[in-house]
This record gives C-alpha cells, structure tokens and sequence, in this order.
C-alpha cells in the first residue's frame, strides 16, 4: 500500500453523512485530516442511518477534524456558505470530493420530471457548483485534488436504455471530469473520477437494488475509501483525467486480497453499472 497521508488535509467532502462520502472521511480522519461533511441530512432517516453530526462524532473519533455544514448542493449560497465557513475554520481547502448522489433507476415514461430535475440538480449541477466554489482556494493548496463519484465515460446504449435520466446525470459527472482536468491541467489541480468495479454494500442500494441478495453480492465501501486515499495521495500534476476502478487503483498499490473487502467472503461478486 501507498505510504502517503492526508495529514493536516482539509477535505470538502459532499453526501458524507454516510455510505461511501463518510468511508471515504473515516479514513481521511485516520490520518488526521480536516474533513467538510457537506450533506443535508439533520435528523435521522428511517431508512438511511446517519446525520451530519453523528458524522462529525465518529470523524472525530476516527483521529480528525470535522466540520458539520447543511448543504443542500443544489442551492450554490449554501455551498458558499459551507466553504467559507471550511476557509475560515481550517484556513483553506485542499481536497474536493464530489460525492452526493441522486438515483433513480427508471425509463423516460416512469421518471417523473421533479425526479429528473433531483437527479441533474445534485449529480450534475451539484458537482459543478461544488467546484466553481472550490477551485479559487484548491489553486492555494499544495497538492490540490478534485475526486467525483462517478462512472467511466462508456457511451454503449445498455447503460443508457433502462434509466436514460440517471445515466446522462451520473455521466454529466464524469464529463466534468474530463474537462476541468484538461481545464486545470496548466494549474496543478487534478481531477479523477472513482467508480467500484463491484455493487458497494451501502443502506441506499439495500433500498433500492433489493435487499440482502444484492448486499451479498457486495463489497463494502472501505474499498472504495482505500483506493480513494491512494488517488488523493499522488502527485497532482502527473495524475489527473484518469478514471478510476477502485480494485484497479488498489492493485497498483500492491493490494492482491480484496476478500476483506467482501460482505460475504466467497460470494459471487455483482458488478456495478456501467463498468
């Protein structure tokens, strides 16, 4: 495994209120980072376990810093809010990761307009605001990164034909990548995207891919948390524009067990969207 750290890092982190945005946190804190929870949840979910502030409970637990912002990235005054307020507290930002994510897995007919507008407002135009936001103090960082949640750009009509909607949202993800790394590239900003080969174990697939079955299946976001950490250790000018795998990412570091990563050791492992 890589030996780089993200001590003393400052990580504006959106939808870490849990799933793979808190891994992802759990494990920059571990090094003793700063983490940004930029998330929307205040009081508990009935079906979606964390907020804000149990976050910020086990960010600090974990060895870091953590900083509970209600954001809600559709709404750009609160993503300025919550960055200011990040400047402010930890005195810049080093590490954008674009996280939060909307889904909905319908055809055109069955996906209903106010969904639609959900899914491109937080995936897309979420994403964008969170960077434009972001970027002015990334340019002051040392080592400065930009990671989004997002899938390969692979342009095959099966991944658009069940769930038009969800697929131009999540790509609209991924085609930021691949502009503002060509867009940043001059300024030493990288920006990757992270994609799991696997379905990752967390309570929103349970929703809605149909419970422990595909939870089996599984593996859990850890992995994508590790390769995560080892993107945003390297250097910012030589990696960027990359999409990512997240075992793909861990095999170069030298990883060759992923079984720990497994919800359900030995278990044939169901594989995500679009990879």
């Amino acid at each position: 495994m890589a030996t780089g750290t993200l001590a003393g890092k400052t990580l504006f982190i959106t939808g870490a209120s849990r799933g793979i945005g808190l891994s992802i946190a759990l494990r920059a804190a571990r090094d003793g980072a700063n983490i940004i929870i930029a998330a929307k949840t205040t009081e508990p979910h009935p079906k979606l376990p964390g907020t804000i502030y149990t976050a910020a409970k086990e960010i600090e637990a974990a060895g870091g810093k953590a900083l509970a912002c209600v954001v809600d990235i559709r709404d750009e005054a609160q993503i300025a809010a919550a960055v200011a307020k990040a400047v402010e507290t930890f005195g810049g930002i080093d590490i954008l990761i674009n996280n939060a994510s909307a889904i909905s897995l319908t055809g055109t007919v069955a996906t209903t307009m106010k969904r639609y507008d959900l899914m491109h407002g937080v995936n897309t135009r979420g994403t964008f605001a969170c960077s434009q936001a972001c970027i002015p103090h990334l340019r002051k960082a040392k080592n400065p990164h930009i990671l989004n949640n997002s899938p390969p750009l692979n342009m095959e009509a099966r991944w658009f034909g069940p769930h038009v909607a969800y697929t131009m949202a999540k790509f609209g993800m991924s085609m930021c990548v691949l502009g503002m790394a060509e867009e940043l590239k001059s300024e030493g900003i990288a920006v990757n995207a992270i994609w799991p080969r696997t379905v990752i174990a967390t309570s929103a697939v349970q929703n809605l891919l149909g419970g422990d079955s595909t939870m089996q299946g599984s593996r859990t976001p850890e992995i994508m948390a590790d390769a995560a950490h080892a993107i945003l250790c390297r250097p910012s000018r030589e990696f960027t524009g990359n999409f990512c795998i997240d075992d793909e990412v861990l095999a170069a570091e030298g990883v060759t067990d992923f079984s720990k990563y497994q919800t359900v050791p030995g278990a044939t492992l169901l594989p995500d969207f679009f990879v």
